[in-house]
């Protein structure tokens, strides 16, 4: 049986992005660059940070999380800039299937920029080439297809609708779930 080589959260660095752990220090630029923004958290599954307080607390539990070797979250640093601009991780894994879920989000200044398919793309090498992972998958809110692109220009196929697969919010919602396989990756 195949098993995961956990790594935990490394280092990893893009043309543009410092890819790495979150410290205490990142929470204000969290919060104002992405936490407590309605546009970001639009179709996600949790609600704009109210203060940065808020952010902080969050912040506190994500940095404990460090200590698991199959903790893989990942603060995206635009380089240009020196801030916190987004997030991304693995949210479940399935260490029989060596099979992850995983999701980011990205301050509203920087969509359109091509910053989340070059993380997702380092994240994804680290995972297949590092940890051992076959398959990694993702969903997106049918309403968020922008989202769905990103997923695509990193390879991933879309393998069909989900309906009301999630309650948040107070309503049910369709979401579109993309996966790609090591080999896909590797080509």
């Amino acid at each position: 049986m195949e098993l995961l080589t956990h790594k935990g959260t490394a280092l990893l660095e893009t043309e543009r992005l410092t890819l790495r752990r979150f410290t205490m220090d990142d929470a204000e630029a969290m919060f104002h660059n992405w936490a407590n923004d309605l546009r970001v958290s639009e179709y996600m599954s949790w609600e704009p940070h109210p203060n940065a307080k808020c952010t902080r607390e969050l912040l506190a539990d994500w940095i404990r999380e460090y200590e698991n070797e199959n903790h893989y979250h990942w603060c995206m640093e635009y380089k240009a800039i020196g801030e916190v601009v987004g997030s991304i991780g693995v949210e479940s894994i399935d260490e029989k299937a060596l099979c992850g879920s995983i999701g980011y989000s990205l301050g509203h200044a920087m969509w359109g920029k091509g910053l989340m398919p070059e993380a997702l793309r380092a994240v994804l090498r680290f995972l297949f080439a590092e940890v051992g992972f076959y398959r990694i998958q993702a969903t997106h809110d049918v309403r968020n297809p922008k989202s769905g692109r990103v997923m695509e220009k990193c390879g991933m196929q879309c393998e069909g609708t989900l309906r009301g697969a999630y309650h948040y919010k107070g309503q049910f919602a369709d979401c579109k779930q993309y996966a790609i396989l090591q080999s896909d990756f590797e080509k």
